[in-house]
């Protein structure tokens, strides 16, 4: 019997954009547990190109190994083309979508199908083509753990405890860095979903995408240097983070938090003495959670904005728009 193959994005060495090959694989099977999804869409992120590049954005000791050769992904809008013994709650034909085995394993989402665990899945919702629930998956659980529901108890990789969310609704007021880009974009309307004042700082060519997803003040930090924003914030998420992500302690008033997506170190002895908490995650998967922002996207409370798209053979093209910056939204491999 002749094996079935399919197209796939894969990396045989870390480097730049140039490293994705179109080639073909063999078909995966679904284990236990697991349905085999035929894959209309993958969303973009930056562990793919962290994971690409060999992780050299990490310090060598924290680095993790990695294997090669290899398929990037975790991402994906799909239909069901089998399922796996013990699945429930999923058949072939469903639409779905989900953040596929994050972060324990490779998602292996570039391709044109994918073995994904069932609990990692959501139904898409009707009113949602597949290039935009592909899009929120990562992004969307990323801004959800953070500010809603973390959903689970595992302390995250770069500090010592289990990040708690801090309660959001009128009256309490937000600052969200690198607002315009995939977390920033669907923080903005998550914290507005809870009732918060939202302050959103990004380059000013970004100011009307912004307020139209319910920001009540648009930065332009091309204009406006840390050292010059407002204080007296509850919350600031930097979705940017990073080494410089200790410049938002001033911006905050005693008992506020800092929620940096991006590791980066921040003095504790000036956060303790300004009285600020500081927390990060790493997303997980988490189908549940995903049925929840599904829902917010067929009711229209949450929108996802697409940069671009590309199709799957042209994923170096993707990879190469995303070392540009400046993304408004998000980037997606067009596959089906």
């Amino acid at each position: 019997m002749t094996e079935k193959t399919m197209n796939v994005i894969r990396v045989h060495e870390a480097g730049g954009p140039e490293v994705l090959k179109y080639e073909q694989a063999p078909v995966p099977e679904p284990g236990d547990g697991e349905v085999l999804v035929r894959v209309h869409a993958v969303g973009l992120n930056p562990p793919d190109w962290y994971l690409r590049d060999g992780m050299r954005s990490l310090p060598a000791e924290l680095r993790p190994p990695i294997d090669f050769p290899l398929i990037l992904g975790s991402d994906i809008s799909g239909v069901v083309a089998t399922v796996g013994s013990d699945v429930t709650g999923f058949a072939p034909g469903d639409e779905v979508f989900g953040l596929i085995r994050f972060p324990q394993a490779i998602g292996e989402a570039y391709a044109e199908y994918v073995a994904a665990p069932a609990s990692d899945l959501a139904l898409k919702p009707r009113n949602v083509d597949h290039v935009d629930a592909a899009a929120s998956a990562m992004s969307g659980l990323t801004a959800w753990q953070f500010l809603i529901d973390v959903g689970h108890t595992v302390v995250p990789p770069f500090q010592s405890f289990v990040h708690r969310t801090v309660p959001l609704g009128p009256g309490t007021r937000v600052l969200i860095n690198g607002a315009a880009g995939g977390v920033g974009h669907i923080a903005v309307q998550l914290a507005k979903w809870r009732g918060a004042d939202v302050t959103a700082v990004a380059s000013g060519a970004h100011e009307m995408f912004l307020r139209g997803l319910g920001a009540d003040d648009v930065i332009d930090y091309t204009k406006v240097s840390a050292e010059q924003l407002p204080t007296g914030f509850d919350v600031v998420v930097d979705s940017v983070g990073g080494p410089a992500t200790g410049r938002f302690l001033r911006t905050l008033k005693p008992g506020g938090a800092l929620l940096p997506v991006f590791f980066g170190a921040v003095d504790p002895e000036q956060a303790a003495h300004n009285d600020i908490f500081v927390s990060s995650t790493q997303v997980r998967a988490n189908g549940t959670q995903l049925a929840q922002l599904g829902a917010l996207l067929q009711s229209g409370d949450l929108r996802v904005k697409i940069d671009s798209t590309y199709p799957l053979r042209a994923a170096s093209q993707a990879h190469e728009r995303a070392e540009r910056g400046h993304i408004q939204g998000k980037l997606v491999l067009t596959v089906a």
